[in-house]
């Protein structure tokens, strides 16, 4: 399968720039897998769409204010996009910055501390941060919230708040889990006083998720590292639901790798550590019945997971559809509601 498959055009201006003013004002394109069919609905109307007993999934990592601007001591700026924190004074970081520095290049901060380049692997490059202070404290003293590359302003006081889940507690994404954007407290507790169970895994997202699959082949592509955790009790929660009848609904597709990277052999388990999972049409998803996610870039690995879910030629027929019915797309734009069995569908 090649990456040329998962293209679709789109109008600059549907990319959205800002926030609604409220979270749950979003759009939802509900889409049912077995009929072919959609439906233009709004994000409020998800409790209608679900049942009691379903149980919905959530990513609680929480992002940091991962970008950081410093300069070299010759002057040159240099813009520090945090991949991962590594430890309380190192992390592997993306430069924006004229020329590639070399290993014990030092680069100054805002506050007059500094950072020294330890090496470089492939892209990202290894940092120390030459601070008194934790890395984490370092960041929110001088960092800015990391919004993606497609939106073209430089992130302002209400990013730190609109830029988050509002159930985030995990630090350490540079990257928002963005489905879980359009979830606010009474949204939430309409789905409580329905029956909807609420179940959490961690996964980490790092700055490589926006990185363009560079392979035409794709199983050529080598897909970025993401440290994830999902629990015991979490196992036994979609375990329960599964016997009960229950639908497992991800939201978003880093549930979805999480799950499925702690997935072996049809069993899902209790796993903490890496993955590269990349999932792409002829990979089985097992791990949920249903999926809340946003729209993502033409030729990204996330659509080609959403294509793995629902096929290619529908998702890409939908996307169209998103297009003219004039959708919000990526980051702060709107969202998809993803059906595999239909809307009352069960395993």
């Amino acid at each position: 399968m090649k990456k040329a498959d998962f293209n679709f055009d789109l109008p600059p201006e549907l990319i959205a720039q800002a926030p609604l003013p409220q979270r749950s004002a979003s759009r939802l394109l509900t889409l049912n897998v077995p009929t072919r069919t959609w439906q233009d609905r709004m994000f409020r109307d998800l409790p209608s769409l679900l049942r009691k007993g379903d149980l919905l999934v959530f990513n609680d990592t929480r992002v940091l204010p991962a970008r950081l601007y410093g300069q070299k001591p010759s002057g040159g700026a240099v813009e520090i996009l945090i991949e991962r924190v590594t430890g309380a004074h190192e992390a592997t970081v993306q430069l924006g910055v004229s020329k590639k520095p070399r290993e014990g290049t030092v680069i100054i901060l805002a506050d007059g501390s500094h950072a020294t380049v330890l090496g470089r692997d492939e892209s990202f490059f290894r940092l120390r941060f030459e601070s008194t202070q934790p890395l984490e404290r370092l960041l929110s003293k001088l960092g800015e919230m990391p919004l993606p590359p497609y939106i073209s302003r430089h992130a302002d006081a209400s990013d730190l708040e609109r830029y988050q889940t509002v159930y985030a507690r995990e630090p350490g994404a540079v990257a928002a889990p963005t489905a879980g954007l359009h979830f606010d407290e009474a949204l939430l507790q309409q789905l409580r006083e329905l029956g909807v169970n609420f179940g959490y895994v961690t996964l980490h997202v790092g700055a490589g998720t926006f990185q363009p699959v560079r392979s035409e082949d794709l199983a050529q592509h080598k897909m970025h590292r993401e440290w994830l955790n999902v629990g015991a009790g979490l196992v036994e929660q979609i375990q329960r639901t599964r016997r009960a009848g229950g639908r497992v609904i991800a939201v978003g597709t880093t549930v979805v790798r999480a799950l499925e990277s702690a997935t072996a052999k049809g069993e899902l388990h209790p796993f903490a550590g890496e993955t590269q999972i990349f999932i792409f049409p002829g990979y089985r998803i097992t791990s949920i019945d249903a999926l809340i996610t946003n729209f993502h870039l033409p030729q990204s690995t996330l659509l080609m997971l959403v294509s793995a879910l629902a096929g290619r030629e529908f998702i890409l027929n939908a996307y169209r559809h998103a297009v003219q019915a004039r959708y919000r797309f990526f980051s702060y734009g709107d969202a998809m509601l993803i059906l595999p069995q239909g809307l009352d569908g069960a395993r």
